[in-house]
């Protein structure tokens, strides 16, 4: 019996994977990207802002921003069958580090219990002026 060469098996591997994209109505269609896939029971979700999704405008407030932002990844596991509670994992990009402690008043209302890993990182800019 012949043998696989270890190449050829780590190329059909990821063929084998199931993956679904998973993309809410609520979102714009046409996107350059899918808002989630779902690729093995685990879930990729595509960064955030915090735009209205009807509108497309930011909120004034810091705290409505961040807010709607996780209302949007909400939908998001929502349409994958899953909820917060699912997630293990968090990246926060943040313009203002300063806004930290008001962006974790938010986020912990989200995250309750049994909370993911976590990084915030503070950047330069964010898509479309978002903080």
């Amino acid at each position: 019996m012949k043998k696989l060469p270890l190449l050829l098996l780590f190329l059909v591997l990821p063929a084998l994977a199931e993956k679904k994209i998973i993309y809410p109505p609520e979102f714009r269609p046409n996107a350059p990207f899918s808002p989630g896939v779902l690729v093995n029971g685990t879930l990729y979700v595509a960064g955030q802002t915090g735009t209205d999704l009807k509108t497309n405008k930011l909120p004034e407030n810091f705290q409505d921003e961040v807010r709607t932002c996780l209302d949007r990844i909400g939908i998001i596991l929502k349409a994958a069958g899953m909820d917060f509670s699912d997630a293990v994992n968090v990246t926060v990009y943040i313009t203002d580090i300063g806004l930290f402690p008001q962006m974790n008043e938010v986020y912990t209302t989200y995250f309750k219990a049994n909370r993911p890993a976590r990084a915030t990182v503070q950047v330069a800019g964010l898509v479309g002026g978002a903080r």
